[in-house]
């Protein structure tokens, strides 16, 4: 029988989502644990891959459970929350169609990237600092060029082993906000201090995200310019591309699959 599972991490203490001999994965502590309670192998496949420091919001994974095996959804998420590591915490477990796939099945995946321009220790662990003035004006310019289907090598890690580096863009913009500590406690803030990049597309290449916050950044600074940005995309390779932020700032923030996967799921898991 196959199972979802809904589960939320904070990627600081793991070396991404995927297994890796010499670090401690999310994939990994899954396994690990569903194994020791179902007493058999549990392979666990995500949604897609996550680089060491990235966090998510409602990540979707699937695996499956032998016909011997005892599997209680209710069951397995108290005690998954008991065992895992503090990082990683369960959301849902719930049955879903056999051909459901937590990877090929998703229609799109969404990120958040978030930024600070001035000191404050409360956005530290989980937030960019940026001391340079951004014009968000130019970098909503130059985020709107990424919209529709283009080849995006020149985001893509170096020594990536995708098939293809093209994917469509649904949605790209900067935004300001205002954390919680700002809104409920005072703290004292200019109009555009914090800001969030969201990105929507069908797929993502490794380190991607990434790579584009630092290009856009560089062009909200006035270090280059829209055109720039749009000579990049159409030509450019990795390293004519802006430097990588830190993945701790990063959130996968949802990953969307069609209607009617099963009659226990809806389209955002």
């Amino acid at each position: 029988m196959k199972f979802t599972i809904r589960l939320s991490y904070n990627g600081n203490s793991f070396c991404g989502w995927q297994l890796q001999k010499n670090g401690t994965s999310i994939q990994g502590e899954l396994q690990k644990a569903l194994s020791m309670l179902l007493k058999c192998d549990i392979p666990v496949t995500g949604a897609g891959r996550t680089d060491a420091g990235v966090n998510a919001v409602n990540y979707v994974a699937h695996f499956d459970v032998p016909e011997t095996a005892e599997a209680r959804p209710e069951f397995l998420k108290y005690k998954l929350n008991a065992i895992l590591p503090k990082g990683i915490a369960v959301h849902e477990i719930i049955p879903v169609a056999e051909a459901f796939h937590a990877r090929f099945s998703a229609v799109s995946r969404e990120y958040h990237y978030f930024i600070h321009k001035k000191k404050d220790p409360f956005m530290e662990n989980f937030s960019h600092l940026c001391i340079y003035p951004l014009d968000l004006d130019k970098m909503n310019g130059a985020a709107s060029l990424l919209l529709g289907e283009h080849d995006f090598r020149c985001f893509e890690k170096t020594g990536g082993n995708n098939a293809t580096s093209i994917c469509t863009v649904y949605e790209a913009s900067w935004s300001p906000y205002s954390p919680v500590h700002v809104s409920m406690m005072g703290y004292q803030t200019g109009p555009e201090d914090y800001i969030v990049f969201r990105i929507r597309a069908n797929r993502f290449l490794r380190n991607m995200v990434r790579a584009i916050v630092g290009s856009l950044i560089d062009v909200g600074r006035g270090k280059r310019d829209i055109e720039w940005f749009r000579r990049l995309i159409e030509t450019g390779t990795r390293s004519d591309a802006g430097e990588s932020v830190p993945g701790k700032a990063l959130f996968l923030s949802e990953v969307a699959y069609p209607d009617k996967i099963s009659e226990n799921s809806e389209s955002k898991i």
